[in-house]
């Protein structure tokens, strides 16, 4: 029996994978359907699975999704897309949702028949997230409304419902900040590189310029473009009989030369001029041999340890819970780590409210009585009436030594804490940040794995690189955000359940996760900060480790811990499940069972809060009695 009559969708899903090739302008690209969130990687393009029914919502959100990813693979150029990324999460989220809609809006262009299609998949997402009940801007995600509105702007068409909805929360303001800026947005469209500086200067206008990071066009590298074409015109100068005819040969053979490369080339020989003249009035002041300085090196990968290295730092990735699975599978895997965990939550729920007892003790008000002056004192005027000679008693509130806090959980999401472990640290997470919450401390989750197992998409370069000796750190990182810091704890619950998906787990790299986690929190405008680890384990990574040093990864997370340590912006403890990690950090206690886990997080928070009161008793001169 053939493969169409034993699936009746496999004829639809092979023409789609041929049309989306076609879209895509690669012959060669793997397409392939999974129940996994669709995508686009290294090996091709990732579709939803479509079921034998072959229902329509099925089919036209395979369409949508395909030629929306082939798109971007036509229309994207990662190179450039590497220059211009913002440093910033979220003018990062904002820089990648307006290249998504441009790639789209250009292939609107060229293929009309893609919008359509497009509507569909956007219309499924905003359902699918729920943008269409929103009602206030601070719930509606502004990255996601700035890739609606440059859509809409570019291609003119209507957005769906949902779409709308949210768009239309941040149009007055998006358009008021950011109007001029966009006004040339269908000049520069089919330009990446012209439209990244326009996404740049948006990013700016909407108030996170200071996500930006440094200016890829910045003198540096303004110095090292003009520098090429003085080279060549000093190599062109003795040959002065020439020189003329070849530029003008150079033209004649060009003769469609666009206007703007045109330009270019006059800006290119001011630029020449400039410099020439700068050279001859600083000529003697130079040391002989540094007439063409070498271009400033790149910085560090890591700010702990200027000799630890990645090998391939662009399949990376920093990802937001939801983005991994959809609502529905989300809300399934809520469901089975709660049932999994009910006898244990009890136990968690009853230690959480010993630690909100005792933060919510240290925020109490206390008075100052028998005052001269300040709020008068109710409870004291039975005095007064007994005896009316008696003066009125005032009392004054003292300031309270809770300082504004905001925690950090970074848990380790490696294939070694799958089974219990992981569940129990999901649901402590979770019961703690809602403690917290509750005691007006914000608390951030955060989880750290790889994309892949042994290597993933850096190992394949390297391996068609030849195997360059000591590539460094060999793998392609995955880190998660379950909750931000100012999420509430209701919007984010179910994301917790991620941790339960089946291949989540991989390996672990602890070192540039917790520099990651520490650059977020230190970002932080609170006055103290606090970041909790939580790992089973050293840092493992079989590719990097197959090919460095076999040190390589835990010293790079000692150096993380002592940079950590030394600068004193976080306060940084851990918690080892069956592993020792006294021997990393200062701060840090070891269980041998993941059990006690919830007991070992309260009460190294509580802990840290008391050393907190001991610490300002000790400042002031007063002995602390615990």
């Amino acid at each position: 029996m053939s493969t169409s009559q034993d699936n009746p969708a496999e004829p639809f899903k092979k023409a789609l994978a041929e049309a989306t090739r076609t879209i895509a302008n690669d012959p060669e690209m793997n397409v392939t359907y999974s129940v996994d969130p669709p995508g686009l990687s290294a090996d091709g393009i990732r579709l939803p699975q479509v079921s034998r029914r072959m229902t329509r919502e099925e089919v036209m959100l395979a369409r949508g999704t395909a030629d929306s990813l082939a798109l971007r693979k036509r229309f994207h150029d990662h190179k450039t897309n590497s220059r211009y990324v913002p440093d910033g999460d979220m003018a990062r989220e904002i820089f990648d949702a307006m290249e998504a809609a441009r790639c789209e809006a250009v292939g609107a262009r060229a293929m009309p028949g893609t919008a359509a299609n497009i509507d569909v998949k956007i219309e499924a997402e905003a359902a699918r997230k729920g943008y269409k009940s929103l009602i206030a801007r601070e719930e509606a995600p502004l990255a996601v409304a700035a890739g609606y509105l440059i859509r809409q702007m570019a291609t003119g068409r209507p957005l769906p419902e949902g779409a709308e909805n949210i768009a239309r929360l941040w149009r007055t303001e998006f358009e008021t900040q950011a109007g001029a800026t966009l006004e040339d947005l269908s000049e520069v469209l089919a330009d990446q590189t012209a439209f990244a500086k326009m996404a740049r200067r948006v990013i700016d206008d909407l108030g996170y310029g200071d996500q930006l990071g440094e200016d890829p066009d910045g003198p540096d590298e303004d110095m090292e473009d003009s520098a090429e074409p003085e080279s060549a015109e000093d190599d062109q100068q003795p040959d002065s009989s020439g020189g003329d005819d070849s530029e003008s040969d150079d033209y004649d053979a060009a003769p469609d030369q666009s206007q703007e490369t045109q330009t270019d080339a006059a800006e290119a020989s001011v630029s020449m001029d400039d410099m020439a003249e700068t050279s001859e009035g600083e000529e003697s002041d130079m040391p002989e041999g540094d007439a063409n300085p070498e271009p400033p090196a790149p910085p560090p990968v890591s700010e702990a340890d200027i000799n630890y290295t990645v090998y391939a730092q662009t399949h990376d990735e920093i990802v937001r819970a939801e983005d991994l699975a959809e609502p529905a599978e989300l809300e399934r895997l809520r469901s089975y780590l709660d049932k999994q965990l009910e006898p244990l939550k009890g136990a968690v729920s009853r230690l959480a409210n010993k630690l909100q007892r005792r933060l919510q003790a240290k925020q109490n008000r206390s008075w100052e009585f028998d005052r001269e002056e300040g709020i008068l004192d109710a409870g004291r005027l039975a005095r007064v009436v007994v005896s009316p000679t008696t003066p009125l008693s005032f009392k004054i509130e003292k300031d309270t030594e809770f300082r504004d806090t905001v925690v950090t959980l970074l848990i380790d999401n490696s294939g070694s804490m799958r089974g219990r472990p992981i569940s129990i640290a999901a649901i402590c997470a979770d019961v703690l940040s809602h403690t917290l919450e509750r005691c007006s401390v914000k608390t951030e989750i955060l989880g750290f794995t790889t994309r892949a197992w042994k290597g993933g998409t850096s190992r394949e370069e390297w391996l068609a690189a030849g195997r360059p000796q000591t590539p460094g750190r060999l793998n392609d990182l995955r880190h998660i955000i379950y909750k931000s810091a100012d999420a509430p704890w209701r919007r984010t619950r179910t994301n917790l359940g991620l941790m339960m998906k089946e291949g989540l787990l991989k390996e672990n790299i602890d070192g540039e996760a917790l520099e990651w986690a520490h650059r977020r929190l230190a970002a932080r405008p609170e006055q103290r900060k606090i970041l909790m680890v939580i790992s089973d384990g050293a840092p493992v990574d079989d590719s990097t480790l197959s090919v460095n040093p076999a040190n390589y990864l835990e010293k790079h997370l000692r150096d993380v811990i002592a940079m950590v340590e030394r600068k004193r912006a976080v306060e940084l403890c851990a918690i080892g499940i069956g592993h020792d990690v006294t021997r990393y950090y200062d701060r840090a206690v070891t269980i041998t069972d993941a059990e006690q886990l919830a007991g070992a997080i309260t009460e190294q928070l509580a802990n840290l809060f008391d050393s907190d009161k001991r610490k300002r008793a000790r400042v002031m001169g007063i002995r602390h009695v615990a």
